[in-house]
């Protein structure tokens, strides 16, 4: 459940949880989720795992010469880097609006890429090619799926792959985080307003985790506008996932840090 605050006073971080006169908005989230505010994502996301995926990721899709299927594109932080390691087309499937329209926003600042990759405005498990891909790419996708739904997402993904053709996304070992309060994770200044991501651990059950996420913007002690995000998110084990993969008819080859990499049999 999302819920966003728009603040006129300054207002303690307490005070502004429970100010029940607070104009905000609840939307219920599918069973992919997102715990990052829009207006946060790029802010946060460029210093966060995306260096790092820049750095691993583009050795494994050095023979990807012909199309890539980019599984939640985002705002296009790693589309348009795709883009610059591979020569090929890129489909980039991004169900949501506002994620979508970043994304247009880089592509139109790269013009040259304009005719080299496809937004596709669908659910992964829609998704349909004009041809099989050379390559799959999750990039911080895995967490957000509900295990029946990600069930469901291997065999598709493995039709929309040519034989042999490659899957890579990240994952993180270790089950789901433990329960623990409210805690910043990170902020960044922009002008006069400081960005600030905030989490909690409701609880945990099997590979799911219920968490609360806050994006506060302040300016000095007034707390300018604040959303809140609730959902599950979901950290599979590793036999559980080698058994969805294996029964969609994928086999594990080298992959690199952070990244898991399976070719379709």
């Amino acid at each position: 459940m999302r819920q966003r605050r728009g603040i006129d006073e300054g207002l303690d971080p307490i005070q502004v949880q429970r100010a029940a006169n607070c104009p905000f908005r609840s939307v219920e989230l599918p069973a992919v989720t997102d715990f990052i505010s829009l207006p946060f994502y790029d802010l946060f996301h460029e210093n966060g795992h995306v260096p790092v995926i820049r750095k691993n990721l583009p050795p494994l899709l050095s023979g990807v010469r012909r199309s890539i299927l980019e599984v939640g594109a985002g705002t296009g932080l790693i589309t348009t880097s795709l883009a610059d390691w591979t020569p090929a087309e890129i489909f980039a499937l991004e169900p949501s609006d506002g994620m979508r329209g970043v994304l247009l926003s880089r592509l139109s600042a790269r013009p040259e890429l304009l005719n080299r990759v496809t937004v596709l405005p669908y659910d992964a498990l829609s998704v349909s090619l004009p041809e099989p891909a050379e390559a799959v790419v999750m990039i911080n996708v895995i967490y957000a799926l509900e295990p029946d739904y990600r069930k469901r997402l291997w065999p598709g993904l493995a039709q929309a792959l040519e034989p042999g053709g490659l899957l890579v996304f990240t994952w993180r070992d270790g089950g789901p985080p433990k329960p623990r309060p409210l805690q910043e994770l990170d902020s960044r200044q922009v002008g006069r307003h400081t960005y600030t991501v905030l989490s909690e651990i409701l609880d945990t059950d099997g590979e799911a985790a219920h968490a609360r996420y806050v994006h506060r913007i302040t300016e000095g002690d007034r707390v300018v506008s604040e959303e809140e995000i609730t959902g599950y998110a979901y950290r599979p084990p590793w036999d559980v996932l080698q058994r969805e993969l294996t029964a969609a008819g994928f086999a594990q080859v080298e992959g690199a840090e952070g990244l898991l990499a399976w070719r379709r049999a």
